[in-house]
């Protein structure tokens, strides 16, 4: 199956969970596969693409100026130079200090809050109890859009999801501004994940098959 192929069939899902299509974007998780799936993914219409590890997107973004780069995984603080301000968003901001280490280098750079819904442990993330907290305090330091959230590694992730959802709509309450992006679904949970209300999709094998390398499936 084609890029192209694969996307066709992502969307006719998404429509079976019960939403539109064009009202559910989705970023393309490119890591671990080379340029050639990245044009692919470009050709086939998604121009958004994610990468799990600051390195290999900065090897990447040069070679495909006209996408739109989310940094998707986990972010450490020494890393934040390189990244800041090269992302369009950087979706996994767990920590007060990191998100301070941002801003100092670039105040607009458009953000996700990431909450370990799931509570596990080898998972990055804000715990849930604590997120308000977070979400309020990056909100003061970045431009926040919203949360991004990863489904249970087992079970029905349809609880996690909602969750994530009713965090957002508390934390718009607090705040008295739009969060508009709820990124949560990837490959093997998305239907559960649009079900509740997710606007944002990550997926990898879903478009483009095995990934070549290990690493965590998106």
């Amino acid at each position: 199956m084609t890029v192209a192929e694969n996307l066709v069939r992502v969307r006719e899902r998404i429509a079976r969970a019960g939403r539109n299509p064009d009202e559910v974007a989705i970023v393309a998780v490119t890591k671990g596969f080379d340029i050639s799936v990245c044009h692919d993914a470009m050709a086939a219409g998604l121009h958004v693409l994610g990468e799990n590890r600051v390195q290999e997107a900065l090897g990447k973004m040069d070679q495909l100026p006209d996408a739109e780069w989310h940094l998707i995984g986990h972010l450490q603080t020494n890393k934040v130079r390189q990244a800041a301000g090269r992302f369009a968003l950087i979706q996994s901001v767990d920590s007060t200090r990191l998100a301070d280490a941002i801003a100092r280098i670039a105040p607009s750079q458009q953000v996700l809050v990431e909450v370990n819904v799931s509570r596990e442990p080898q998972k990055s993330g804000a715990d849930p109890d604590r997120a308000l907290e977070l979400i309020t305090a990056v909100a003061g330091m970045l431009d926040l859009r919203g949360l991004m959230a990863m489904g249970p590694s087992a079970g029905d992730p349809t609880p996690a999801f909602v969750l994530v959802r009713e965090l957002r709509n508390e934390a718009e309450q607090r705040l008295g501004k739009s969060l508009p992006v709820l990124s949560m679904g990837m490959s093997g949970d998305f239907e559960a994940a649009v079900a509740a209300g997710s606007t944002m999709l990550r997926l990898g094998q879903a478009l483009f098959g095995p990934r070549p390398q290990q690493g965590i499936v998106a």
